[in-house]
């Protein structure tokens, strides 16, 4: 299965990443939201961990801009979602939300597998 991480922290990206391909995830990634849509696009991955603050675009205009066929799992990750930006993202497909600094990275990898298990 095939994730994209989508994260202008390059640590976050490759700690992520780093977990994942020892799990037998294949990874992509992008840096900016502009690369995300792009990469999600062209790749079509299973599932897409997403920074909501980013350059380019963020994370909000990023789920606008896929098409919905291809949002089946999407977590986003950010430390400035209010309760505003939830329901925004869940009704354009946001399926989780993880809170950042993780408080415990090991517990967002067992969601992801969650998710893809079922």
């Amino acid at each position: 299965m095939k994730i994209l991480i989508v994260d202008d922290e390059p640590l976050i990206r490759k700690s992520l990443s780093r977990l994942l391909i020892q799990r037998g995830y294949q990874i992509v990634e992008a840096d900016n939201g502009r690369d995300a849509v792009w990469t999600w696009k062209n790749e079509k991955p299973d599932l897409v961990l997403l920074d909501f603050m980013m350059p380019g675009l963020n994370g909000l205009e990023v789920l606008k801009e896929v098409d919905p066929k291809l949002k089946k799992n999407v977590i986003i990750m950010s430390a400035y979602v209010g309760s505003n930006e939830h329901k925004d993202f869940s009704e354009l497909g946001a399926t989780y939300f993880f809170p950042k600094p993780f408080d415990d990275i090991f517990q967002m990898i067992d969601k992801i597998e969650d998710i893809l298990n079922k």
